[in-house]
């Protein structure tokens, strides 16, 4: 446990300090992933918000407390798990990230993955899901819409792709279903 305490150290040293594309120019900090570096779940969202950008913590905004409720009404508690991000940095004016920023990001996420090694690992919106789908090469003969909350068995891992929590801010009416695929998270752990 010791080394893998010092080797996160290093990375999310290394991640605050990242210049590996243009959108340093613009953040306020460049966020590691955080939360228990032991859990055998790992949520990874597509990039810090304005309130995370201003303060360095992961999902305190608005759709931080829509996750906190959701995750609430799994039974799961937010410190038993490993939130990460897709980018590190604050997209501007919350426009879709560029490949060449994915690129430069994604060795981050990589080596978090393989510290952390959970079983579960539950992506947040169509990027961090279009992503992982490539990394452990999932074909994906649907969409993305239709394949949130479907769960796929890779390399000894389960993969789910949730929606962001962010949606519910904008369409209440995706509620009752969003809630009941974040229930799923705690089937897949073995926790019911």
């Amino acid at each position: 446990m010791h080394e893998k305490i010092k080797k996160f150290k290093v990375l999310n040293r290394e991640i605050r300090n990242c210049k590996k594309c243009g959108l340093w120019k613009t953040r306020t900090y460049a966020l590691p992933g955080e939360g228990n570096i032991s859990s055998r779940l790992m949520m990874i969202a597509q990039a810090p918000g304005y309130t995370e950008d201003r303060n360095g913590k992961m999902f305190i905004g608005p759709s931080g407390k829509k996750l906190d409720e959701l995750l609430g009404e799994a039974g799961i508690a937010r410190e038993d798990i490993f939130i990460t991000n897709l980018l590190r940095c604050v997209l501007p004016h919350n426009r879709r990230p560029h490949s060449d920023e994915i690129e430069a990001c994604t060795s981050y996420l990589d080596r978090e993955i393989d510290l952390v090694d959970p079983t579960v690992i539950c992506t947040l919106g169509y990027f961090p899901a279009k992503y992982i789908f490539e990394k452990f090469r999932i074909e994906n003969k649907l969409g993305f819409p239709e394949v949130y909350g479907m769960v796929f068995s890779v390399r000894n891992k389960k993969i789910i792709l949730l929606g962001h929590p962010a949606a519910l801010l904008y369409d209440n009416s995706i509620e009752e279903k969003m809630k009941e695929d974040y229930k799923k998270l705690k089937r897949l752990l073995g926790l019911i």
